[in-house]
């Protein structure tokens, strides 16, 4: 099935891809670019490898296509006489295929007008079939729905959390729900785009924990030995200020990718959303470090024992920890927020002694004119 993790990596794919700037018409062999289209009309011979922040088929490719981008349209003019595979962010079939088509995107859609000549393979956060497919239809998804326009001429096998089919749609080999499905491959620009099962070398899991709880001190003692004061103030806030941290970073964690997903529909915006994504990547992993700093020193005060270098490590090997303990994810989540918060309130000037009345100016001796003089 197609995972969260997989969906995030297609997502964050498609960041890369929406980088290119320009607009390119469809052309002989690779086309690359911010828009690749093929007008209505027009004829494409031969077969086209795409790559844009938008890729759209509105005339007749008399081979197969391969296309990566944030959003894959073919229109009801549009016309592929070969395979489809794609990969993006938003995949709308509403022409025809001939032969088979393999889709995998946030969503998929193939609409009461497409007409595919072969198999069909879908995974994504959300699929939709309302068209007719000749062969075998094989979904991963979150969320199936078949509508009642839908023909499908094989068999309709599906794994997904949630799943709806139509009593008018029409599936001559049968439904059946398949835990584990196996979907086809789409190859895109050349390279087969794995998901779904598949066999590869077993690393055990503290080997994988290991290696970051390594990687994350070495970044967590660069971090505190460029910004001491800096890191001491994040350490204030997340331990001082945990719970308004903590709705600061859940704000920041859900704004900003929407915010990233509206650009990336825009071809001025794609590579603002590029450097905004890779940006709050690393502000991520280093949100992290500090929860897990902020984590660290919240432990070792209830020993009343205050030692940085102490608290990055403990922090940082509780986390480590919880990837083996049922729930642990939440509380790491917890964790990544409270850091995430605290990191961008210090960023705007804000300390944990802010608000507290306890906290007095140091004793500058008596002023001239008081009694003490």
């Amino acid at each position: 099935m197609f995972t969260t993790k997989q969906l995030v990596a297609v997502l964050l794919s498609l960041l890369v891809v929406g980088s290119l700037a320009g607009v390119a018409a469809a052309q002989q062999g690779p086309a690359a670019g911010g828009a690749v289209v093929v007008d209505e009309g027009e004829i494409f011979d031969g077969d086209l490898d795409a790559v844009g922040g938008t890729v759209v088929i509105a005339g007749t490719v008399t081979g197969d296509v391969s296309a990566t981008a944030g959003t894959v349209l073919l229109t009801e003019t549009g016309t592929v006489d070969g395979n489809l595979d794609a990969v993006a962010g938003s995949a709308t079939l509403e022409g025809t295929v001939g032969g088979d088509v393999s889709l995998a995107g946030g969503a998929v859609f193939v609409r009461d007008t497409a007409d595919i000549g072969g198999s069909l393979d879908a995974a994504g956060g959300t699929v939709r079939l309302d068209g007719a497919v000749a062969g075998t239809v094989r979904v991963g998804a979150d969320e199936l729905a078949v509508g009642p326009t839908a023909r499908v001429g094989g068999s309709l096998e599906y794994d997904a959390a949630t799943a709806t089919v139509d009593s008018a749609a029409v599936v001559d080999g049968g439904v059946r729900q398949v835990d584990d499905l196996v979907v086809a491959t789409p190859v895109v620009a050349g390279t087969p785009f794995q998901f779904g099962q598949f066999e590869g070398p077993v690393i055990p899991g503290w080997v994988v924990s290991g290696y970051w709880l390594l990687a994350n001190f070495v970044l967590g003692a660069i971090i505190v030995l460029v910004a001491p004061d800096f890191a001491r103030r994040v350490t204030g806030l997340g331990t001082k200020k945990a719970v308004r941290s903590g709705g600061v970073g859940l704000l920041a964690i859900v704004a900003i990718p929407i915010v990233l997903l509206l650009l990336l529909l825009t071809i001025v915006g794609i590579p603002l959303s590029l450097a905004g994504g890779v940006g709050f990547l690393l502000a991520l992993w280093v949100a992290g470090i500090y929860g897990a700093l902020v984590l660290g020193t919240w432990l070792l005060s209830l020993a009343d024992y205050d030692n940085r270098w102490a608290a990055l490590f403990a922090g940082l090997f509780v986390l480590a920890v919880l990837d083996f303990v049922p729930l642990g994810g939440v509380l790491e989540f917890v964790v990544l927020l409270v850091g995430l918060g605290a990191f961008a309130l210090a960023l705007r000037g804000e300390s944990g002694d802010d608000g507290d009345e306890s906290v007095s100016a140091p004793d500058e001796g008596p002023q001239e004119g008081s009694p003490m003089a």
